[in-house]
């Protein structure tokens, strides 16, 4: 009996394509902040519903608040789930930054991927500290610990890398 391993190699590399990596990590923190007005929002707004639901029935409409931390994960996880798992891999962050998600052999992710990125980087922040975060300085392709761990790499999207590969190529 054999067993085969298709071993696949790195479909990304910084010394080859410099313009997929070129700028993504000041670009990835504008987008975290952007994805997280985006869960935010409608987090604050909930809140804002349920204490004005509080008040008309006389506070006991404020017992609905203990679902909002529960749905508050949920809905972060189905937002990052969705929006990596659509045609073009990434948030609505990483969208208007100009960046994708792709797992390290080049596929476009998927909803389970997305969803266990965003659990996996909450928990490494969290458990690790902030710190953690310091890990993308250093590897050549930027990588967060999370991103290593799954074997996803955030770069920039066809559009931009083409822009930048002009920018590489033309006379000065």
């Amino acid at each position: 009996m054999s067993i085969s391993m298709d071993v696949r190699p790195h479909a990304y590399d910084p010394d080859l394509n410099p313009e997929l990596f070129e700028g993504v990590l000041a670009r990835r923190i504008i987008a975290f902040l952007i994805d997280f007005v985006c869960v935010g929002a409608p987090v604050i707004l909930a809140a804002m519903v349920i204490f004005v639901f509080g008040i008309v029935t006389l506070g006991f409409g404020w017992a609905l608040y203990w679902l909002l931390p529960p749905a508050s994960v949920i809905w972060a996880i189905v937002y990052f789930g969705l929006g990596v798992a659509g045609e073009r891999s990434a948030t609505i962050g990483m969208r208007v930054m100009d960046l994708e998600m792709r797992t390290w052999y080049g596929a476009p992710a998927y909803f389970v991927l997305g969803a266990v990125h965003v659990i996996l980087f909450w928990v490494s922040v969290s458990a690790l500290t902030p710190f953690i975060l310091l890990v993308a300085f250093f590897n050549r392709r930027r990588r967060l610990l999370h991103d290593i761990l799954l074997g996803t790499v955030i770069i920039n999207n066809p559009q931009r890398a083409a822009i930048l590969r002009g920018f590489a190529t033309s006379p000065v």
